[in-house]
Order: C-alpha cells, then sequence, then structure tokens
C-alpha cells in the first residue's frame, strides 16, 4: 500500500497529514482522539486506501503537527480541519471520520460547512458531559492555578518500555502494534523517549461545555452518519441514554452499531471489525464509487 507523510502549512502553523493509496485528493478523513496522532489509524486507513486516497491529519499539538500554546481552543480544530481541508481536496465533499475528540470536531464541522461532507462516521464519542453554569468560578481558578504550573512531559527510558505501558493500559494491543502505536506518539530526546503530544494539553480550559451549542450545530448536518460504538467503553457512561438518544435525534439521517468486543479505542482493540463496519456502511451511502458531488442528495431519496 502506498503510504506517505506531507506537510500542510496553514493557520501558521505546520500539520502533519498522513496518506493512503494513490497521491490524489483524498476521499477520506480521519480525526484521532485526544493524545492520538493520525498514524495510528495505519490499519484501517490501508483498508479503505485500496479504493480510494485516505487521509489522517495530526491536529495541532499532537502527533508531529506544530504546537501552539501557550493555550489551546476547541474552535481553532475547526478553523484548523476547514484550512487542512481546503489544501488537500478543495472542491470535492468527502467522508470525514472522527474518534472521541475528533468526533466532537467532525460533527460539529460537518454542521457548519454542511456542504463538504458526504458522510460522517462517529466513533464512540459526542459522550461529553454538559457542564452546569455554576461549575464556571472554579473553571477559571483551576486554570489560572495551571497556567502558574503547566504540565510536564515525562521521559521514557525507551520506545519499548513506552510500548510496554500503553499494552497495559490497551491489552487488546499486540506487543509489535503497541510499539507502533509508541513510536508514532513519542520521539527520541536526550535520555530516552518523550510523547509528542504539547503537554498543555493537558490543563483543563476555563470555558464551558454548553451542549445545547452543539445540537444546535448539529441540527444542520445532511450528511449520513454512522455511531460505531465500543460496547466495552468507559465514556458511554458519561452521559445518561436519554441525553444520548437526545443528541443523535439531532443527527437526520443516522444509523447506530455496536461493537461488542471493543472499548473506545476502537482502531486499538478490534481494527478489522472496526473497518469492515464501517466500509461497508460507507459503500452503502455511495462511497467511494458513488456520486458525491452532491452532498444533501441520500440513497433511496429523490434529488
Amino acid at each position: 500500500m502506498n503510504t506517505h507523510n506531507r506537510k500542510v502549512h496553514c493557520r501558521g502553523l505546520d500539520f502533519q497529514v498522513a496518506h493512503w493509496g494513490e497521491d490524489a485528493p483524498p476521499r477520506l478523513v480521519l480525526l484521532h482522539g485526544w493524545g492520538d496522532c493520525g498514524a495510528t489509524f495505519a490499519p484501517l486507513c490501508a483498508h479503505w486506501a485500496r479504493r480510494a486516497p485516505v487521509a489522517a491529519p495530526d491536529m495541532r499539538g499532537f502527533g508531529q503537527s506544530a504546537h501552539a500554546g501557550p493555550h489551546y481552543w476547541f474552535a481553532d480544530y475547526l478553523a484548523d480541519l476547514d484550512a487542512i481541508l481546503d489544501a488537500l481536496s478543495p472542491t470535492q465533499p468527502l467522508a470525514l471520520i472522527g474518534h472521541s475528540m475528533g468526533a466532537q470536531i467532525a460533527s460539529l464541522y460537518a454542521g457548519i460547512r454542511p456542504e463538504r461532507i458526504a458522510q460522517l462516521v462517529i466513533l464512540d464519542g459526542l459522550f461529553l458531559p454538559d457542564t452546569p453554569s455554576d461549575q464556571a468560578p472554579k473553571r477559571y481558578r483551576g486554570w489560572l492555578h495551571q497556567l502558574q504550573e503547566p504540565p510536564q512531559t515525562r521521559v521514557y527510558p525507551d520506545f519499548h518500555s513506552l510500548a510496554t505501558r500503553i499494552q497495559k493500559q490497551h491489552p487488546r494491543l499486540s506487543a509489535e502494534r503497541a510499539l507502533d502505536v509508541a513510536q508514532a506518539w513519542a520521539r527520541e530526546v536526550d535520555g530516552g523517549v518523550q510523547l509528542r503530544m504539547d503537554p498543555r494539553h493537558r490543563m483543563r480550559g476555563p470555558l464551558l461545555f454548553r451542549a445545547a451549542e452543539s445540537k444546535a450545530v448539529w441540527q444542520q448536518i445532511t450528511a449520513p452518519t454512522l455511531f460505531l460504538d465500543g460496547a466495552q467503553s468507559a465514556f458511554a457512561q458519561a452521559i445518561d441514554a436519554c441525553e444520548r438518544d437526545d443528541r443523535r435525534a439531532c443527527f437526520r439521517h443516522r444509523d447506530e452499531k455496536v461493537l461488542e468486543e471493543a472499548g473506545h479505542m476502537l482502531h486499538f482493540d478490534a481494527p478489522e471489525q472496526t473497518a469492515a463496519c464501517i466500509d461497508g456502511w460507507l459503500v452503502a451511502q455511495g462511497w467511494p464509487g458513488g456520486d458525491i458531488q452532491d452532498a444533501t442528495t441520500r440513497p433511496n431519496e429523490p434529488a
């Protein structure tokens, strides 16, 4: 499988973008979760790239993309994605897949720029609890305290030591795959290896999550959407079933599937099953063989 990395310079930063398949504008873009990077989705992306080009960018401050501190604001991820897609595929609507944090980014972008997204896949995401307004004073005080003592990144003796730690956290990973993840997440420094992620991502920002705002954006989405959840994920417990259903009701054209053998990190726990499940759904929606120029036209619906 033809794979390569490229740098995309936009909004004053260099973004690393992993690319699978032929050298052409991607028909599918995948967004990673917090602490992760695009390269760890290689088993899934290589599967899809047999039929169409696939890309997975590292978001700002993650993987091999540039750090952008001292602060990270969520809205910047949306602006970054908009600029990255303009660079990668400026005219053609595409399929967008997001995991966890990447799912929140992807879902909001699909509502803000509905004409750009032909299909949307949410991997174990949109479970962030709504934050009551009375939490604001505490959050702002905590944020100011963190600014005085910013977090630091631990140095591990070598990649194998980091891989061992990763495998303990994600026991379904083989030793070989855990080492691949370690090498994607970290870089060599004096005295060992260090995570590439900007440690300032560990700071809890002062802004509260308002579910009502996200719901208003989700209601603007025109793309068919697949929710693919891990049955063993603890993240789904962050909100109750009624709130989950209320959020998903915002998506006009949606399907829901669950992988029983997977937890939150579906691409770690069950990569083959995850890829196959998404691939079957995408094909049913017309990807990549169908005409996706009009992202508002759905299969079995009149134009």
